[in-house]
């Protein structure tokens, strides 16, 4: 059996960009929410800080040569970059891959992911959020999806990018969004097959809902990655529901939970080590950079508890991949880039269980 293949899910919003100026206001990136981070209890692990690549910007290559050079190092087979893709003349955040595809650096593999949702602020009242949209994702049928895949055929052409049997590897984040997405899928795999590929390799992201894992298996996906980060919240008692409401509501205190009991749930081992599932390795989870106070934090991650649940995700997944989440999700505190606190803990960590 051939071993899974690991990838990183990568977050291209370190570069300013004109709607996020408009938005957020001017010069807004990714760090701007990590800088900006606060401590909200005794030991909380905040604000993180870049070590070997500092608070670097896309648009640099050499930044991106750096990022693969590390990937490489950690046992990383590629890049699973976010792909937004709203309309037929709408895209968001695209200049890093497209610049990584135009000028054939860095000589690293690659896919893509779609984020098909739509961009909301998040504002808040009396502690009742509000959501004010700001870009909305459309699905308008054949004649969009046409246009999109033919935006994306050059990657798909690319010698770097990842393939299955000779199908381009590509990622939805969100495969029951719409019924559409059954559509989009028929339409891809006929126009892959019209411009000499084998047809593509689709990837349906599962958000902490295994439970509802068999609706994904009848949109004709040919793998599911899980990530399911919040699922051992189910198996609270409802006195510790309780005591966290308690410590929310009437202490102002961020949602707090222990990484390694929340660890044991990232991976399941009835469906997670299944054939035709890709699992995530989650490097950790801190949102207040995001969400403030409302944000939910695993504490106590270390390189040597990520080392030991990596490991039974490695040693006993049977899909064709393995995604980290995330390489470069520091506002949401899963990265496995280099911080001042770690340095390059997470990324030797990685790598001695690849190699053993």
């Amino acid at each position: 059996m051939a071993k899974p293949r690991i990838l990183a899910f990568y977050l291209p919003q370190f570069h300013p960009i004109p709607e996020n100026d408009e938005w957020w206001g001017k010069g807004f990136t990714e760090w701007t929410n990590v800088g900006k981070a606060k401590k909200y209890y005794p030991g909380h692990y905040q604000p993180r800080v870049p070590a070997d690549l500092g608070y670097y910007d896309l648009r640099v290559p050499e930044t991106r040569e750096a990022q693969a050079t590390l990937a490489k190092e950690a046992g990383i087979e590629g890049f699973c970059y976010w792909h937004y893709w709203f309309d037929n003349d709408k895209q968001l955040l695209e200049r890093p891959f497209n610049e990584v595809l135009s000028t054939g650096k860095p000589s690293f593999p690659f896919c893509l992911a779609w984020a098909n949702e739509s961009w909301y602020a998040k504002l808040w009242d009396k502690d009742v959020r509000k959501d004010k949209l700001l870009i909305e994702q459309t699905y308008k049928g054949t004649e969009q999806y046409t246009k999109h895949f033919y935006d994306v055929l050059p990657a798909f052409k690319d010698e770097r990018y990842i393939k299955v049997d000779g199908k381009p590897v590509f990622v939805i984040y969100k495969p029951l969004a719409s019924p559409e997405i059954s559509v989009f899928i028929r339409t891809w795999r006929k126009l892959a097959v019209e411009n000499d590929l084998n047809g593509i390799f689709f990837i349906g992201h599962c958000i902490s809902d295994r439970k509802n894992i068999e609706k994904y298996k009848k949109l004709d996906l040919d793998s599911i990655n899980t990530c399911c980060i919040t699922d051992f919240l189910r198996e609270r008692f409802f006195i510790n529901r309780l005591l966290s409401y308690i410590w929310v509501h009437l202490f102002k205190r961020p949602y707090i939970f222990d990484f390694s009991k929340a660890s044991k749930f990232f991976f399941d081992n009835k469906i997670d080590s299944k054939n035709d599932i890709c699992p995530s390795i989650i490097t950790g989870w801190d949102h207040t950079p995001r969400s403030g106070r409302k944000g939910l934090v695993l504490k106590g991650e270390t390189p040597l508890k990520f080392q030991n649940y990596a490991r039974r995700v490695i040693e006993n997944t049977k899909g064709p991949f393995i995604f980290i989440k995330s390489w470069n999700e520091w506002a949401e505190g899963n990265y496995i880039e280099p911080d001042l606190k770690y340095g390059k803990e997470y990324i030797n960590a990685l790598k001695d269980i690849i190699k053993k």
